[in-house]
């Protein structure tokens, strides 16, 4: 799940994209306003992490331009601002949940996972397609049932094909799964990660639409 981090302070962005990265989520950090504006116009993100207090554009400012635009990325304020006016400022503007720093990292993954099972229409903590079961909390895999042992890249891409089930997906929003900002883009990664998964997982949960990109068939929820 690729979410962009808005966060000025250097040591505490520095250790949420480590914390979030090893809980399994693909982080793009930025550190004002106005350059997560541009981000999040022409990047895809499952949820933005926002702090208020930021350079040259606020957080609200940034959040208010987003709803205005209709843009309906999921949006945590994570902030030390604990007034309740502020939260409620913050809510009405647009946010999709207020944490207060400092902050459990454990809680702030369950809070994003939570935001994109809403955002996705999904009732359910475990996605579901087929004889697969992905439990995006513990990130494990089943097969009928069984545990299916997945490579970080194959997990990323399987998760983000089974919340999109039944909408195709292009090569580069799975490579957007798979890779930061200045991470070198391996030509056939995308191929070659969908391949294990087929082996893995069975030659028919992933349809490849030629020259388009990859389908998930089923429920995915």
């Amino acid at each position: 799940m690729r979410i962009l981090l808005v966060e000025d302070d250097e040591l505490l962005g520095d250790g949420l994209m480590a914390g979030l990265r090893h809980c399994g989520f693909q982080v793009d950090w930025l550190r004002d306003g106005v350059a997560a504006r541009t981000a999040l116009a022409n990047e895809e993100y499952a949820a933005v992490v926002l702090d208020l207090g930021l350079p040259r554009l606020d957080g609200m400012g940034l959040l208010r331009g987003l709803r205005a635009a209709g843009n309906a990325v999921p949006v945590l304020i994570l902030t030390a601002r604990d007034a309740l006016g502020d939260k409620v400022d913050g809510l009405d503007g647009g946010a999709d949940d207020y944490l207060v720093k400092p902050v459990d990292l454990d809680e702030l993954a369950a809070r994003l996972r939570a935001l994109a099972r809403r955002a996705g229409g999904q009732l359910g903590s475990v996605l579901r397609a087929g004889a697969v079961e992905l439990d995006p909390a513990g990130r494990r895999v089943r097969l009928a049932g069984r545990p299916v042992e997945l490579t970080g890249r194959e997990y990323a891409i399987l998760e983000l094909l089974m919340r999109n089930a039944g909408r195709i997906l292009s090569r580069g929003q799975l490579e957007s799964a798979l890779y930061g900002w200045g991470e070198g883009v391996e030509s056939n990664a995308v191929e070659v990660h969908v391949h294990h998964l087929r082996r893995k997982l069975g030659g028919d949960l992933i349809r490849t639409v030629r020259g388009v990109g990859y389908l998930l068939e089923g429920e995915g929820r």
